[in-house]
């Protein structure tokens, strides 16, 4: 069960105070967990106004026309808004070791190294220097399609979606979706309701998964089913930069 009342301080002191252990456990078992609430209602409100801001932004991205759905979302400029990346720094070291574990699961190199600005400085080394922080947003009929994130070959395993409105209240329809390709068997599908002020954490694109023959990659999938009516906004925390 996760918690609704807010512990006083700041955002990054929230993040700080969940129950990492369970959320870790979560992630190994599902593939996604969903956090204690970490930011106040107002404070989603300031977040989600500043999609009318355009100078924040670096791109725009119309999903009907790319054919990624419907709706539409923005890409945070350098330097982020100080919130963002607030949360940025907190999620960070406590996803760190659940990366390493699951690099050293699958037999895979875990560069990440022990502070998000020295990944982010391994990223800007490798070519990608532009910030993948997203600001989301769908209206009725709108919705995402089934992907895994591609910025670049500098990837850390792991992101976070924070919802910004009240499902139920705000919006109807709109849960996170995810579906994962399991070894020599069919997929298996979930959905999650966001609640306004929780962030969800899920893998960019596969985690290990134990079978038979040890621990293998299953490739996972994310995306948003049809909102019905509203408005539904979010806030994509991603922790590498984009090519």
């Amino acid at each position: 069960m996760t918690p609704t009342t807010l512990s006083a301080g700041r955002a990054s002191e929230r993040v700080a105070s969940g129950d990492w252990q369970s959320l870790a456990d979560e992630l190994n078992e599902h593939g996604s967990a969903l956090t204690p609430r970490i930011l106040t209602a107002a404070e989603c409100r300031s977040i989600a106004a500043l999609y009318d801001d355009e100078e924040r932004f670096r791109s725009t991205v119309d999903m009907a026309r790319h054919r990624f759905g419907s709706g539409q979302y923005r890409y945070f400029a350098n330097p982020l808004p100080d919130l963002v990346r607030e949360l940025r720094e907190a999620f960070y070291p406590h996803l760190l070791p659940i990366a390493r574990d699951w690099a050293g699961k699958l037999g895979k190199p875990g560069p990440w190294p022990g502070t998000l600005e020295e990944w982010l400085a391994m990223c800007h080394e490798a070519g990608q220097s532009k910030s993948a922080q997203i600001l989301l947003r769908y209206g009725p009929g709108d919705w995402n399609a089934l992907h895994r994130d591609v910025f670049g070959d500098a990837v850390f395993p792991l992101q976070v979606v924070i919802g910004l409105d009240t499902p139920g209240t705000d919006y109807s329809g709109g849960e996170f979706l995810t579906v994962e390709q399991r070894p020599r068997a069919q997929s298996r599908g979930s959905s999650t309701t966001l609640p306004q002020g929780h962030g969800l954490i899920f893998t960019t694109r596969d985690r290990p998964v134990r079978s038979a023959r040890g621990w293998s990659a299953g490739p996972v999938r994310h995306g948003v089913s049809t909102v019905r009516s509203g408005r539904r906004r979010t806030l994509g925390l991603v922790f590498h930069d984009a090519a």
